[in-house]
């Protein structure tokens, strides 16, 4: 068949749909058949998905003329989601297109999630098409004899690609690619990707810098003219002194109508604590949502998760209070409205569920913004221009994670073995190992064969055997199903099963919470009070809660985002455009005149060519206040590094706290600010040096060893029900860190361990343009009687470590008579 014949084929079924492709499924269609690999940037919602399976279908019927009467069974195409949710609907879409073209291809599923009887019945006898994950591609090649399974595969497309980037899955997605090039010759690699701003390093990543297969590749663009609008939410009343607290909570009021006026409505929260919360408040206020409102987060069972899902199909319900778990490419008929509460952090990801409202390509998509606090109004305003704009992050691609490397090696000593002259090779290929040296590769296969220099005398790091022919294998069974377990690369806090005692799982909690609280606590999960019975193993045991005892709110490690560089940099534009006329400003700037006007008392509305500290007394101590604008990241790192650099002129105590828009540095004693100023306070000059010295960065690289020892396989987490508990996993890794600090510091995974925290935690290259922008602007220091609207919410944050909530708001409350008068 021509390529004209085979697209004949494909806008038939469309026009049966009652559909007509668009021009980017078309030039995906064409860049497929001929032969090409490439990257697909395409919003949510737009129809990637038939752009690639459409594509792989045609090529399938372009190769098989005899299609309809002949069938050849073996895998052909995988498709690889970062979600488990997604995969229900990814296999959909693929079997109805199949099947309405008479082709006799099968879709399977492998995911966490699929029950053993059906890997069972693949392992004899693969589906045509896989969707499945990152760890479950890695998982089949532990099987013996996987090059047979794959050798006929001629395509692998991995979504949301974005999402994978920036991550060790994304790394573990390079390992895996490379190998299967060597053993599928004819394979075409494809990723899809939504919101990413480096799309050429994303699209060199996928396929290898220097390889065969980014030199015939393309990237396709959908240019779908969509537009966002983002509405605030603004309060009627504003508070002159804005503080974190009450999780926008008082705004509650305000979504009601916008619920009551639209078919479905998303509310998207930034994590999974402050989605409990609401979802509880809406429903205490207002009952009349029973059975109307849902919650969705990825800490809740799948069952619930899917009918949730099902539900906001078929617009069943009227409410999903949700997290990231509903950002990515899960396909419902177009929710209605969409609502984030609090600052999103991110363009990209704001901009990702802006486009879950108007979920058709050419519909505005509408987006209400409620703030927690006055000052995200500024970041509200930001975004508005940044959705006109389409501007989004880059995302940052690992390198050298050598722990996700002794992992995939495990892994194919596990299956068939491997020699390492061949595999070093296909390594070298991929972006995050492309600089690796021949040093650097010895030392990992000595380690993973002896437990490197300092490990040698204990058998249990000796995993895998070096056979005669030089073949490098792993014979113990012990060995290769503990590396089973453990194949991945998130590694949280250990996660509990939460059970009723009569039966029934509700969803997972993590050890850290659960051990707080004592059998009869009340705590509210999944929206339900739920009552403490017992912990037993790794299930925690609870029943319906029948007393009024204040019950409290389930919260996960992790949630606090950091604005992203991008982010900042709008934020702070928005800022300095404050200082215009009124009517050149947005309605959000323009609702925060009152603030801006207090600022003004007491001190400035910095320009974009000023930097502003501020310094007051308070019964504390003395108060000096920057303002940065960079995020709390950021922050953590420049206020211990300022805090080193003006110690070293005077003794001073410190304590330092901090929040995206600012750190204040309290002190016992006052500052010469001019004196430190001179003194190079800003300098980017020694600024690894001084970092190091600043931070307890090596209880930092100790806590980012943890991972890294689990991801390599030197750290075993248990078996499942048995699972090893988190203090136990801490305190063996830290064993092995100092060992390797005191007697192996050249150790390439300890090595890792501090590279990882100054370029991923403390975003050392962030901070150091922060340092240069910053030398480069008037630095304005205010001397002030008291704390000014933007200092407000820095140092309520420090006093919310210190003090229980019921302490802290009457804390707040006095802080705000005395402020106010004026």
């Amino acid at each position: 068949m021509t390529h004209k014949q085979l697209h004949k084929l494909a806008t038939n079924w469309f026009k049966d749909q009652g559909w007509k492709p668009f021009a980017f499924q078309e030039e995906t269609w064409n860049a497929f058949l001929e032969g090409k690999n490439g990257l697909l940037n395409a919003p949510t919602g737009s129809g990637k998905t038939y752009a690639l399976w459409v594509a792989f279908v045609l090529d399938y019927i372009k190769n098989n003329p005899d299609y309809k009467t002949k069938h050849k069974p073996g895998l052909k195409a995988i498709w690889i989601t970062p979600l488990r949710a997604l995969s229900v609907e990814i296999a959909q879409a693929a079997q109805r297109f199949a099947d309405g073209l008479d082709t006799q291809l099968t879709v399977g599923i492998r995911t966490g999630d699929t029950p053993q009887a059906e890997r069972a019945k693949q392992k004899k006898k693969m589906p045509d098409l896989l969707v499945t994950t990152p760890e479950s591609l890695q998982l089949l090649l532990t099987s013996k004899g996987y090059d047979k399974v794959f050798k006929n595969t001629t395509a692998i497309v991995i979504d949301e690609w974005h999402e994978l980037l920036g991550s060790k899955r994304g790394v573990q997605v390079e390992l895996g690619l490379s190998r299967l090039k060597t053993i599928a010759p004819q394979l075409r690699i494809w990723g899809v990707s939504a919101t990413i701003g480096n799309l050429n390093q994303a699209r060199e990543v996928l396929l290898g810098p220097e390889s065969q297969a980014f030199k015939n590749s393309a990237l396709i663009k959908a240019n779908l003219g969509k537009t966002y609008k983002v509405e605030s939410i603004i309060p009627e009343t504003m508070e002159k002194f804005p503080w974190r607290g009450h999780m926008g909570l008082h705004l509650l009021e305000e979504v009601v109508p916008i619920i009551n006026n639209s078919k479905t409505t998303l509310l998207f929260t930034n994590t999974r604590a402050q989605c409990e919360l609401w979802f509880q408040k809406l429903m205490h206020k207002h009952p009349e949502f029973a059975g109307e409102m849902a919650m969705h987060h990825g800490s809740i069972n799948k069952e619930t998760r899917l009918w949730v899902e099902e539900a906001i199909r078929n617009e069943s319900l009227k409410a999903v209070i949700c997290t990231s778990s509903l950002d990515l490419g899960v396909d419902f008929a177009p929710v209605e409205s969409i609502i984030q509460i609090g600052g999103p952090k991110g363009v990209a990801r704001f901009l990702q569920r802006a486009g879950r409202s108007g979920h058709q390509p050419g519909k505005e998509s509408v987006i209400y913004f409620l703030p927690t606090h006055a000052i995200e109004l500024i970041e509200a305003s930001a975004l508005g221009k940044a959705a006109i704009n389409q501007v989004v992050e880059d995302r940052i691609p690992y390198l050298l994670s050598f722990d996700v490397l002794i992992q995939y090696l495990t892994t194919l000593a596990v299956s068939d073995g491997f020699y390492p002259a061949e595999i070093y090779q296909e390594v070298k290929q991929t972006f995050c190992f492309q600089a690796m040296s021949d040093e650097q590769w010895r030392w990992i296969l000595n380690f993973i064969t002896k437990g490197s220099q300092s490990l040698q005398a204990y058998d249990e790091y000796k995993k895998i055997e070096i056979e005669e022919d030089g073949k490098f294998k792993v014979n113990s069974r012990s060995v290769a199903m503990r590396h089973r377990l453990q194949i991945g690369t998130i590694v949280g806090d250990a996660a509990l099963q939460v059970k009723y005692l009569k039966g029934g799982y509700i969803g997972t909690v993590e050890e850290w919470f659960i051990s707080k609280l004592k059998p009869g606590d009340v705590f509210t999960f999944a929206g339900r009070n739920l009552e403490l019975y017992r912990i037993k193993g790794m299930q925690v045991l609870v029943k319906k809660a029948k007393t009024k005892k204040q019950a409290r709110v389930v919260s996960w490690m992790g949630g606090r985002l950091t604005l992203s560089a991008q982010m900042s940099e709008l934020l702070r534009e928005e800022l300095y455009s404050a200082n215009l006329p009124l009517e050149e400003q947005t309605r959000e700037l323009q609702a925060l005149k009152d603030i801006f006007e207090r600022q003004r008392v007491e001190s400035i509305v910095p320009t974009d060519d000023q930097f502003l500290i501020e310094t007051f007394k308070s019964r504390e101590g003395y108060h000096h206040i920057f303002y940065p604008f960079e995020g709390r990241f950021v922050h953590e790192a420049l206020g211990s590094l300022l805090a080193y650099r003006i110690s070293l002129l005077s003794p001073i105590t410190f304590s330092i706290a901090f929040n995206d828009y600012g750190f204040e540095i309290l002190s016992d004693q006052q500052i010469d600010m001019q004196q430190v100023l001179d003194n190079d306070l800003f300098t980017s000059a020694y600024l690894f040096e001084d970092l190091q010295k600043s931070l307890n960065s090596t209880e930092m690289a100790r806590r980012k060893f943890r991972d890294i020892a689990v991801i390599s396989g030197m750290v075993f987490t248990g078996f499942p029900g048995k699972i090893i508990k988190n203090k136990h996993l801490q305190s063996n890794s830290q064993l092995l860190f100092e060992v390797f600090r005191d007697y192996e510091p050249e150790n390439l995974l300890f090595q890792q361990a501090y590279r990882e925290t100054f370029e991923h935690q403390l975003e050392e290259g962030r901070l150091r343009i922060a340092l240069e922008r910053i030398e480069q602007q008037e630095i304005v220091v205010k001397n002030c009687k008291k704390a000014t609207p933007f200092s407000f919410p820095i140092i309520t944050d420090r006093l919310r470590e210190k003090l229980s909530s019921e302490k802290l708001e009457d804390r707040i409350k006095n802080m705000l008579k005395y402020l106010d008068k004026y």
